[in-house]
This record gives structure tokens, C-alpha cells and sequence, in this order.
């Protein structure tokens, strides 16, 4: 059973990680139905909103995988909305 969430990143410090950031996201694009970001040099942040549809696992997986970066902050909520 696929279910809505929300993921949300924050990109600190060191930029470096942003290469590989974009290739863990798209390796799960078949999850993503929108996505957000916003830049701010002035404190050296950068956040990203994402919008997922999938199952638990799934979405799991992808925070899993972005939660490895020192330089990466990622909390996700999961709604209980079952979807096809």
C-alpha cells in the first residue's frame, strides 16, 4: 500500500554533498511527486521540501540513504492517507 508523506533536507556548510544528493533522489523519482528548494547563502543553509508517494519502505529507503551525509539534516512525516 502506497501512503503520502513529506520529506524535508537541510543542506549545511559544505555543498560538496550536492552531487550525490541529486543522484539518490533521482534514483528515487519514481517516489517523488514534487519538490522544493530554496537556496540561502546568507546563513550557509539550503532546505529542500519533498512531496513522496510510496510505501513505507520505500520512502524509508530514501531517507535512509540521505541521512548518511554529516552534512545533511532529514526528518520525514508519513501520513496514514492509504493512496493507489
Amino acid at each position: 500500500m502506497k501512503k503520502l508523506g513529506i520529506i524535508g533536507i537541510i543542506i549545511k556548510g559544505d555543498k560538496s554533498v550536492t552531487v550525490e544528493l541529486q543522484q539518490i533522489l533521482s534514483s528515487f523519482q519514481d517516489i517523488i511527486i514534487g519538490r522544493m528548494g530554496i537556496p540561502n547563502a546568507d546563513i550557509d543553509i539550503a532546505a529542500i521540501s519533498l512531496v513522496v508517494k510510496g510505501s513505507n519502505e520505500r520512502i524509508s529507503a530514501l531517507t535512509g540513504k540521505l541521512g548518511r551525509f554529516d552534512q545533511i539534516a532529514v526528518k520525514s512525516a508519513i501520513t496514514a492517507v492509504e493512496v493507489e
